[in-house]
């Protein structure tokens, strides 16, 4: 009975060594991938320091993935998506302050025209 246990014990770590193995990133590396897309597709540039940052961490993801380094691929294009996406919002945000920057000016011209009108 201890025999077969000795036989059994190996071949279970064997298929958990196995197991534990990360499998290639493909989708989340899409993701990641599209991500970037729509960031360009608002205006994001290397002008946004955190574009530059997820442009660097995609970079050695893709690296890692050459290198079958998956798990680490795996974090550095999560961390590049989130990335791409905080300059996509910081990006969005200024677009959207000069937007309302502009309409407080235009109410103010609007404004000062009623209180000049007898």
């Amino acid at each position: 009975m201890k025999s077969s246990y000795r036989r059994v014990v190996p071949v279970f770590a064997l298929l958990l060594a196995g197991c534990a193995n990360d499998p290639a990133p493909s989708e989340q590396m899409k993701l990641t991938t599209q991500a970037f897309s729509q960031a360009h597709d608002v205006g994001v540039d290397s002008s946004v320091p955190e574009y530059s940052l997820a442009k660097d961490k995609l970079e050695r993801a893709q690296k890692a993935m050459l290198t079958e380094e998956y798990k680490k691929a795996r974090v550095l294009a999560e961390q590049a998506e989130l990335d791409v996406r905080l300059a996509e919002a910081r990006v969005l945000n200024n677009k959207s302050q000069t937007h309302v920057d502009e309409l407080n000016k235009q109410i103010a011209r609007l404004q000062k025209r009623l209180e000049s009108t007898p």
